[in-house]
């Protein structure tokens, strides 16, 4: 018998389990791939291990901007970025089993599936079935890659972000259908590796959950870049032949068709909830995701949801706050439940995207009077001392109170500065504080004390 059986070893699930036996709780997760999940396998750590490769390939490109002269042509090697890689992720697949060994959490590899309240079956590969007890059950499950009717996921021609992580060889031209993180982030890569990549985008902006300025400041150093942007553009059909990919595309021009040797497929994710025993146990499931209250717990006893099977965003780093939050409560703590309103998110692309709270078009509509400093790295020392000058930082705040309602930053480095602009906005620190809050010379983070400025007309150095 455990205190707590999870099914999921990802942010959320493998989270979880540390602080379970942190709390002095025991623990077993259940796993039928590598430990860490698709974050650490086929997701936010392979995929920022490929852009770094980009990235550097891309100062190579310039080296002679930066005083160094370089001999012959520059080539990417994609085996060898790929290689790297994959060997990023299994070394942090073994950080995990390292992790478990040292808590003294059990894993079980295989599927597994709720019997009952407080009992999970596991069918290994080989199809042997182990019985579990469990005072509680996580479901930490996941999600997949989602899939266009009409453009289905074939692995070859349409493929996911788990077949653009490993590339046989690099594609002479792509079109990728959605500009959320992952569509902009391999945009980004392969366009880098000088593959011909159009980036399609349904709603009006790219990175659409982003500011609409931020959207417009990726989309221009998308376009320096050579990549096709199409915004307001719906792939009505992608027809596959021996010449690569047809892609149907409806503009508010008429109709355009954009060939391809291939098409990436980044229409969002699906919650794997089918086949774990919800149904035959009661749990509540609304539009494809698990119901839960603010401590994660379904509505039947002793069985728990976190991650991207409920209806939270899908992102990393909010599946194991969540995760934590949720074996807090277990355990009997009085843990605060999680601000959603106050979670930052990321865009690994090159500028860097990073925000927290609300856009400027989403202050607007709530009503609220409301004050926009921005500070634009082109008037940074450290930006153009890096070389790095595209893109800005972008403060909203409450007229009234000077609080920080939004914080949106694209440029070099950004998702490193946003964490504490999260703490501030969570603390209710203004603007006037941020100023008077003595930031170092020169750093890409004196951005922000200078947008603060900007707020009150005391801003230096624009």
């Amino acid at each position: 018998m455990f205190d707590i059986i999870i099914l999921g070893a990802g942010p959320g699930g493998y989270v979880a389990a540390i602080r379970a036996t942190q709390l002095g709780m025991s623990c077993a997760v259940v796993e039928r791939a590598e430990l860490g999940g698709i974050c650490l396998n086929w997701g936010c750590i392979p995929t920022k291990a490929l852009l770094k490769s980009a990235q550097t390939f891309n100062y190579a490109k310039h080296a002679a901007d930066y005083g160094f002269e370089i001999t012959g042509e520059v080539k990417p090697d994609i085996e060898k970025m790929v290689a790297r890689s994959r060997a990023v992720a299994a070394g942090m697949s073994k950080g995990i089993e390292y992790l478990f060994k040292k808590n003294k959490i059990t894993v079980f590899n295989g599927d597994g599936k709720i019997k009952a309240a407080g009992k999970v079956e596991v069918t290994s590969s080989d199809g042997t079935v182990t019985a579990l007890d469990a005072k509680n059950i996580i479901v930490a499950t996941g999600s997949r890659p989602n899939s266009l009717p009409f453009a289905p996921i074939d692995g070859k021609n349409i493929i996911s972000y788990r077949q653009a992580l490993v590339p046989d060889k690099l594609p002479e031209s792509l079109v990728i259908i959605g500009s959320d993180a992952i569509g902009s982030e391999f945009a980004f890569f392969y366009r880098s590796m000088g593959t011909d990549v159009t980036l399609i985008e349904y709603l009006d902006n790219i990175v659409p959950l982003e500011d609409e300025e931020v959207s417009a400041q990726l989309s221009r150093s998308f376009r320096k870049m050579g990549m096709k942007v199409m915004v307001s553009a719906q792939v009505k059909n992608v027809e596959i032949s021996d010449n690569g990919c047809k892609v149907e595309v409806s503009t508010k021009k008429g109709t355009e068709i954009v060939v391809a040797e291939k098409v990436l497929s980044a229409v969002g994710v699906v919650a794997n909830i089918e086949n774990i025993g919800l149904e035959e146990v009661g749990v509540i499931v609304e539009r494809g995701k698990i119901k839960v209250d603010s401590y994660y717990s379904t509505n039947v006893p002793g069985i728990h949801a976190i991650g991207d099977v409920i209806a939270t965003p899908a992102l990393a780093h909010i599946a194991s706050a969540e995760g934590i939050c949720c074996v807090e409560k277990i355990a009997g703590l009085d843990p605060k439940p999680l601000d959603y309103n106050n979670f930052p998110g990321c865009t690994y692309t090159s500028p860097e995207i990073a925000s927290v709270g609300k856009s400027e078009k989403a202050v607007k509509e709530s009503g609220i009077e409301y004050k926009v400093g921005k500070f634009p790295f082109t008037a940074s020392g450290k930006a153009s001392a890096s070389g790095e000058k595209d893109g800005f930082v972008k403060l909203i705040v409450d007229a009234e109170n000077d609080t920080i309602l939004g914080a949106h930053l694209i440029g070099a480095n950004v998702t490193e500065m946003i964490s504490g602009l999260v703490v501030a906005r969570g603390l209710g620190v203004k603007a006037k504080d941020i100023i008077h809050s003595i930031h170092p010379h020169p750093t890409m983070s004196e951005a922000i004390m200078e947008a603060a400025a900007a707020i009150h007309d005391e801003v230096i150095h624009l």
